[in-house]
């Protein structure tokens, strides 16, 4: 296994279209919710709870085999908004691509087939995960950090907050990701025997709904 391939995973250069998306901070900054860098720690931390949790389970679950047909119809359960289900397949389907490129497997091939329009960018992290030869650990950190990265980042921009401060944010939360994912592959490996029900379903209801009122938007930054 090389734990190299989880850097090029994770590296925020890797085209895998998540630089267009805000991860809801967006449709935060305009409501107020996200004004500064304590409101970004906020919003992450909640975030990181929520979808990172049910993102690294996923994950995590498609490195261990679980089959990704499941996982995908799991994904779409824990993902009320119609606009964040478009949104995670847009950047399923960028994420095939890039990860085919850097890591050519029948599996990723297949996940193709299977999902023309797209899977859930947690599934096909995982499966491409699997096929850089990546543990669910892995996986499940890669998820749970870009749960909370893409929020930081996109603050940056949208607030011209200080990337010294954002980043800051994140060395806070790093405790909390550690918990997350330790979760997260416990849920996954739970999975293994007793379906893709034993996943967890945290939800973020304002997120939910703040997605809906950001896709309707006549201008936006980011695409979610």
């Amino acid at each position: 296994m090389s734990r190299a391939a989880l850097l090029v995973l994770a590296d925020g250069r890797f085209p895998a279209g998540g630089h267009a998306h805000s991860g809801g901070a967006e449709a935060a900054v305009k409501a107020g919710r996200i004004t500064s860098a304590a409101g970004l720690e906020d919003f992450c931390r909640g975030r990181l709870h929520t979808a990172g949790l049910v993102a690294g389970a996923l994950a995590a679950a498609a490195v261990l085999g679980v089959d990704p047909r499941q996982l995908d119809a799991a994904a779409d359960a824990r993902t009320p908004s119609p606009a964040l289900r478009s949104a995670a397949r847009r950047l399923g389907r960028q994420l095939l691509r890039a990860a085919r490129a850097a890591w050519p497997s029948p599996e990723l091939d297949a996940l193709g087939v299977q999902f023309p329009k797209g899977a859930h960018q947690p599934v096909v992290l995982g499966v491409a995960a699997r096929s850089a030869g990546l543990a669910p650990e892995d996986a499940a950190y890669c998820a749970a950090y870009e749960s909370v990265s893409g929020p930081a980042t996109a603050t940056v921009r949208l607030l011209s907050l200080d990337p010294f401060d954002a980043t800051g944010v994140l060395a806070r939360l790093a405790p909390e990701l550690d918990r997350v994912a330790d979760r997260a592959v416990a849920a996954a490996r739970r999975a293994l025997d007793e379906g893709v029900d034993a996943l967890p379903a945290a939800s973020g209801p304002l997120l939910e709904v703040a997605a809906e009122w950001h896709a309707a938007w006549p201008v936006r930054l980011f695409a979610s």
